[in-house]
């Protein structure tokens, strides 16, 4: 078996997987607010830049345009599949071909990469494609500096990745490092190639740039403040930060990186080779920016996984390496690292079809798929109940997550969802404008079990009436209770934003602590 038959044989197979897997769960948290995206086609949005919804796009198109959950997730499964290229790629150029299978292989049982990244519609899919183009082409332009075609084809893959995901710009930064550390990359600060990718890659953010403009800078301003360090040193925030990166990669993958790291960081200066520095300086910049923050306050666990991406060649030329000195041994070891994340993919669906924790007495909060689960029924019961029928209302909910489910839930019906919190609508906020809804009759679907919910919004509407409510069950026991509210005639405009005035002050004196904290 040749390196590149053993390598498109691990791409034919992981897909056709990760394709009947797409298709076998509901939309995941973030999954089906995603979808909104592609109903309403900006230059960029609230969350993230737009190449999330081009993807979803495609997916879209290649279906005939049924907005399906397979079909969100289609691009992202083919995206993946472009990714393993070109890990193998890149790692081959450094190291051989036998190390570039290797590498794609870790790629592709490495946790969060062979499962999110690969099949739900989420932005880190499109990075990673991006990011491993860009490194590759990067390789190619610092042996071939004065190709200008090398460095124009590096600005259109940063410029991608730019646009998938704000994380880019470390790229830049890894590429810059390595000029510095490397005596012989340094003559290329004197070509003109460096600053003629930076342009195409600043034009292709061009838009994303312009939105921001147009909207007094809301996504710079969220994203910033999510990573913005605090000034009480917190070791708690860095050790989830630490042990929730070692769960997504698996704490064998990720240990592994993290030995590599060490290694090459104590021989950078002696002894490391030009392909070795270009690989730690790409995974130094990421790791210590997102480490620092993690020291003052909560990180996602998947922000910093990009600054393991560049590790993963060296760990393939490892693997090559311990194959070749004991290859029954090694050959163990990868049948085991591949048959865990599959053997969770199927215990995942084997949960989302049939609860198989709840009938062993555990709660829903354990379940990883209850927060995909049952949406449809929601919709269906609204249906039945005649609140999906008049054109001139609008649904609901507090939270924005729950309202990209049921915006995606209730698609067929037309009626529009909207996010009611003040402080965090997401894109929400921009889909429309507060005034746009004044007049209009709305129904509140509450999922949480705070009683004073609904007086919450008293002063928006002229009166909020209870609907009755109904719970979502799942091998025998509820996963999610539902109450519905009628609110007529909404009097003034919800205040979307932080900021915007709100006409209405007047409180309703119930026993509880705020009425305005659940909007919150």
């Amino acid at each position: 078996m040749t390196p590149r038959r053993t390598l498109w044989g691990l791409i034919v197979a992981t897909g056709l997987i990760r394709l009947a897997w797409a298709a076998s769960l509901g939309p995941g948290t973030d999954e089906a607010y995603h979808y909104l995206f592609t109903v309403h086609r900006d230059w960029s949005y609230f969350d993230h830049p737009p190449m999330l919804a081009v993807v979803e796009s495609l997916g879209l198109l290649v279906t005939g345009g049924y907005p399906s959950t397979f079909a969100l997730r289609l691009g992202f499964v083919g995206l993946f599949a472009g990714s393993t290229w070109l890990m193998a790629r890149l790692t081959s150029r450094l190291f051989g071909p036998w190390a570039g299978v290797c590498a794609a292989i870790a790629l592709n049982v490495s946790a969060y990469h062979t499962a999110a990244a690969s099949t739900f519609a989420l932005p880190d899919g499109p990075l990673l494609f991006f990011w491993l183009l860009t490194l590759d082409r990067l390789a190619i332009a610092f042996e071939e500096p004065d190709r200008l075609r090398n460095w124009a084809a590096i600005g259109l893959a940063w410029g991608g990745a730019m646009l998938s995901k704000y994380h880019a710009v470390f790229l830049p930064t890894g590429a810059f490092l390595y000029i510095l550390a490397e005596p012989s990359a340094r003559r290329v600060l004197r070509k003109p190639g460096p600053y003629l990718a930076m342009a195409i890659g600043l034009a292709a953010f061009s838009p994303v740039i312009a939105w921001n403009a147009t909207h007094e800078w809301a996504s710079f301003a969220f994203q910033g403040e999510r990573a913005m360090a605090r000034n009480q040193l917190r070791l708690d925030t860095l050790v989830s930060a630490i042990g929730g990166q070692a769960a997504y990669l698996f704490p064998w993958i990720w240990l592994s990186l993290v030995v590599l790291l060490a290694r090459y960081l104590a021989r950078f200066r002696r002894d490391a080779s030009p392909a070795e520095r270009f690989l730690i300086c790409q995974s130094v910049a990421p790791l210590a920016a997102f480490t620092a923050v993690a020291c003052l306050r909560p990180v996602l666990p998947h922000w910093t996984l990009v600054g393991y991406l560049s590790l993963f060649p060296l760990l393939g030329r490892a693997w090559e390496a311990r194959y070749r000195l004991d290859p029954s041994k090694m050959g163990r070891r990868l049948a085991i690292a591949g048959a865990v994340p599959l053997l969770i993919a199927v215990f995942m669906v084997a949960e989302y079809r049939t609860g198989m924790l709840q009938k062993a007495g555990l709660t829903a909060k354990v379940d990883p798929t209850v927060d995909m689960y049952g949406w449809d029924q929601v919709a269906a019961e609204l249906d039945r109940r005649g609140m999906l029928d008049d054109p001139g209302s609008f649904l609901f909910t507090r939270n924005w997550i729950s309202s990209g489910q049921l915006a995606f839930a209730t698609r067929a019906s037309g009626v529009p969802v909207l996010c009611y919190n003040h402080k965090d609508a997401r894109s929400f906020a921009f889909w429309s404008r507060p005034e746009d809804w004044v007049g209009h009759d709305g129904i509140l679907v509450s999922f949480s079990e705070i009683a004073y919910e609904p007086a919450c919004y008293e002063r928006f509407f002229e009166r909020i009436e209870p609907a009755g409510s109904f719970e979502i069950a799942r091998a025998g026991g509820p996963i999610r209770k539902v109450r519905l509210f009628r609110c007529t005639r909404q009097l003034v405009a919800f205040p979307f934003l932080p900021g915007e005035p709100d006409p209405s002050r007047a409180r309703v004196a119930l026993d509880r602590p705020d009425d305005d904290s659940i909007l919150h």
